[in-house]
């Protein structure tokens, strides 16, 4: 049951932008925080889930369990296969995700939702904190993290939000921060927008 007065923040934006990195920062501030990823990693270990990708992804699947990396490969250079298993994970993906945070402790409650706009999930959350940074550092980042080439990321970059645009009318408070320094810098601006939170009535 949600707390009178709790806010569900969620934070987003491109891949490499550093969700992650704002995650850890306000889990050290001593606020709860969730992962729409952490939540993704053991969605296949769904019932309805399963059923799901073995009818839509039949290659994609080896002893009784989905080959991750082969639909990984699929998925990120088919749009219309990514759309599907979008659709079949992201709804369970969030009613879990919303059933953890509904649990949590203090005001503020926060999740990582990388495909929040997207998914349309905006309404789900009091606010939403969208991270920017340099194409050229995400792609540095993202080909460190999961020892990918610049193709594949670009090609991962393609299928989400352009967030270089106007982002999309969510009906919620929308604060942004610029990932283009050092970590301090990153921290300060983590606390500016607690600040504005914490204050706002």
């Amino acid at each position: 049951m949600k707390q009178n007065k709790q806010k569900f923040i969620a934070v987003t934006g491109g891949i490499g932008s550093g969700k992650s990195t704002v995650l850890s920062i306000l889990s050290d501030m001593g606020y709860a925080v969730y992962s729409a990823d952490l939540v993704a990693k053991k969605i296949y270990d769904e019932p309805q889930v399963f059923r799901a990708i073995a009818k839509a992804f039949p290659d994609c699947i080896f002893n009784e369990s989905v080959d991750r990396k082969k639909l990984a490969e699929l998925v990120f250079t088919d749009e219309k296969a990514l759309k599907l298993l979008n659709a079949i994970t992201h709804p369970v993906i969030m009613s879990l995700l919303r059933k953890s945070m509904e649990n949590a402790t203090g005001q503020l409650v926060f999740a990582e939702v990388p495909l929040l706009f997207e998914g349309g999930y905006t309404k789900l959350f009091d606010a939403i904190i969208v991270l920017y940074r340099d194409l050229t550092e995400r792609i540095q980042a993202v080909s460190l993290r999961d020892h990918i080439d610049k193709e594949k990321v670009l090609q991962r970059i393609k299928n989400q939000w352009n967030y270089a645009e106007k982002l999309p009318d969510a009906h919620t408070d929308i604060y942004t921060i610029i990932n283009d320094a050092d970590l301090p810098a990153l921290c300060e601006q983590v606390r500016q927008v607690i600040h504005e939170l914490e204050n706002k009535k």
